[in-house]
């Protein structure tokens, strides 16, 4: 990875990288300019608590659609594991575990890609590294 933009946005998102709650907010709020509009779906868990309060619930589940590649985090027993999937018209064909390492590198190169065909996305990425 030699693009400097690439790695600055690689190092912002892995700032809290176990955090799912807030990698949910960062990329439904914050960038939600650089990606295609509905490119994100977030899963949460309920508990009864949270049902009975009202609450949306945690962050169980992350799914980023870039194309015919989709990105997965989810909740395992309290770690945060990756995935990657290929997929064509909404059917899986293969799926990848990865480390989260480099599900970072990969979103961070697939949100620098969207970045430089799009102004209005390049100053999303620039409000987030900011």
């Amino acid at each position: 990875m030699a693009d400097p933009d690439v790695e600055l946005l690689a190092a912002a998102l892995r700032r809290d990288s176990a955090d799912l709650n807030l990698y949910a907010r960062v990329l439904t709020e914050n960038l939600a300019d650089s990606l295609p509009p509905g490119a994100v779906r977030v899963g949460r868990r309920r508990s009864v608590a949270d049902r009975l309060a009202g609450r949306a619930g945690t962050v169980a589940e992350l799914h980023v659609a870039l194309g015919d590649q989709r990105l997965a985090l989810r909740t395992d027993r309290g770690r945060v594991t990756g995935e990657i999937l290929h997929e064509v018209r909404g059917i899986v064909l293969s799926r990848r575990p990865v480390a989260l390492d480099e599900w970072i590198d990969l979103m961070a190169r697939s949100l620098a890609d969207a970045a430089a065909s799009n102004a209005r996305a390049r100053a999303a990425v620039e409000r987030f590294l900011t």
